[in-house]
């Protein structure tokens, strides 16, 4: 079928990479540690205008997928820090390791979210989930979270508004096509929170050719948390547009 002048999802357009949304995911396993590290680190992984906060808080998460409708199943680990926008408080991704192609392209082309191919092993062991995340079979980011008392599905601080950042290049020379703040917070939807448990967590570091992620190193920890739950995923905001200076 001829595409519409106005209309188009991704490519190829008549058989796309992955479908339009909602994603379906179902019994989705995460651990979340939380640390703090260098503000003064932190506000290197963040782009203009972002500005980091005083405490350094970080957050590092593994997470197992065994069904999603968009992407199949799949494994992945993230950080995200604290930081100001403007006058808000939020936190800002700035590395998402992903083993799933369509989520890789599906989460860069429609959220910005910043999913880096990767090996990873996400397990658990006894009382606790271990995820180890491999570039170029070089260790990144290890995280290890014990499971040792059952809390409210809310127990956990919320992770909002959760800020990232979408570039797209131009082809016919250096420089972004679109550049834009997108924050991710209402993407989540028809959320059921199965499981929820509080612990311990410690994070491992490393640094490859590709991503030093060692600056964030933590200087101390906070809570850890487990957490099954079911969702999907919806369109999110575009909160500020670096090309045209518009702002939601």
């Amino acid at each position: 079928m001829r595409l519409k002048h106005d209309e188009g999802w991704n490519i190829p357009a008549v058989h796309p990479f992955y479908p339009p949304l909602p994603a379906v995911y179902r019994n989705v396993k995460f651990q979340f540690v939380f640390f703090y590290a260098s503000p003064a680190a932190v506000q290197e992984f963040l782009p203009e205008p972002l500005e980091a906060t005083e405490d350094g808080l970080c957050v590092a998460s593994g997470l197992d997928v065994p069904f999603c409708t968009n992407y199949g199943a799949f494994q992945e680990s993230f950080i995200v820090m604290r930081c100001r926008f403007r006058n808000q408080t939020g936190f800002y991704c700035s590395h998402v390791f992903h083993n799933g192609p369509a989520g890789i392209a599906a989460g860069r082309e429609i959220y910005g979210t910043p999913k880096i191919y990767a090996q990873l092993k996400v397990r658990q062991m006894e009382r606790c989930m271990l995820t180890e995340t491999y570039l170029s079979g070089v260790p990144v980011l290890n995280i290890s979270s014990s499971m040792e008392e059952v809390v409210a599905s809310d127990a956990m601080p919320a992770l909002t508004p959760a800020w990232r950042l979408k570039v797209i290049p131009r082809a016919d020379g250096p420089g972004p096509a679109l550049k834009q703040l997108i924050d991710c917070t209402q993407t989540t939807q028809d959320s059921e929170v199965h499981f929820m448990a509080k612990g311990q967590g410690k994070i491992v570091l490393g640094a490859s050719p590709l991503c030093d992620l060692t600056p964030l190193a933590p200087l101390r920890y906070g809570d850890a948390f487990y957490m099954e739950s079911s969702y999907s995923e919806g369109y999110a905001e575009i909160v500020y547009d670096y090309l045209t200076k518009e702002t939601s």
